[in-house]
């Protein structure tokens, strides 16, 4: 199936898919609160259009793009790197999204910090209630190692959290997984995707990158705003 096309175009196709899997999840929400799903058209053309262009045109080379960019060199660094004592520890429990962060965003630009919040908590609470071919299965520990495991690559702990259910629970070739896409996702390939859960479904494996991208997005506002409530202490 995925012999004629590259794995950059392979993975631009799985990028946008999970856009659009985040647009139906807006859709079937927005039909259980009686919202018009309509609404969301705009950003469903968008996201095709996007896509649409990521494969009808040729894609422009990182050289003709350098000029635009100030540091070359910018890019995830391991937080807990071998050898070194003190690891800068971000204290989840110090500052964290639903005390501090969603305040600060909703006096910075009213009511963003709810739309923020609720995509937060669709996403993480996202379940069919099933593992592979398993049914009727609580997956709260599992949605809940999986995104802790991306704060701690970001360098945020919980101090309430056992770090021990992120080895029980997430296989070595998930973590690799999790570890390339979160922070250097031009790196990911397919043999990555098929390599772990095999027996589960794609729609399960989508919801983990949903999980995974949300994760990330939370970890780099806590530290913006942070740094924005800092400043103007």
């Amino acid at each position: 199936m995925y012999g004629s096309i590259s794995n950059f175009h392979f993975f631009n196709l799985l990028r946008f898919c999970l856009k659009l899997s985040y647009f139906v999840i807006c859709v079937k929400t927005a039909s259980l609160t009686e919202k018009r799903p309509t609404m969301f058209l705009p950003i469903f053309y968008y996201l095709l259009s996007f896509s649409l262009i990521a494969f009808d045109d040729e894609f422009i080379s990182m050289g003709d793009v350098s000029c635009y960019v100030e540091d070359p060199g910018f890019g995830y660094k391991d937080f807990a790197r071998r050898g070194e004592d003190h690891l800068p520890t971000f204290r989840a429990q110090d500052y964290t999204w639903e005390n501090h962060g969603f305040s600060l965003v909703n006096r910075l630009y009213s009511d963003i910090g709810h739309l923020l919040d609720e995509k937060f908590r669709m996403v993480y609470n996202l379940t069919y209630n099933t593992m592979a071919s398993h049914e009727d299965v609580d997956t709260t520990m599992l949605r809940r190692a999986l995104f802790n495991y991306v704060h701690c690559m970001f360098g945020i702990r919980y101090d309430d959290y056992d770090y021990g259910e992120v080895n029980q629970l997430l296989e070595r070739n998930l973590k690799i997984y999790i570890k390339t896409v979160t922070c250097y996702p031009e790196r990911t390939t397919k043999r990555m995707y098929d390599s772990y859960w095999r027996q589960f479904k794609h729609s399960e494996k989508v919801h983990v990158n949903l999980l995974l991208m949300e994760a990330r997005m939370q970890a780099e506002l806590l530290y913006a705003f942070r740094a924005i409530t800092r400043h103007l202490t």
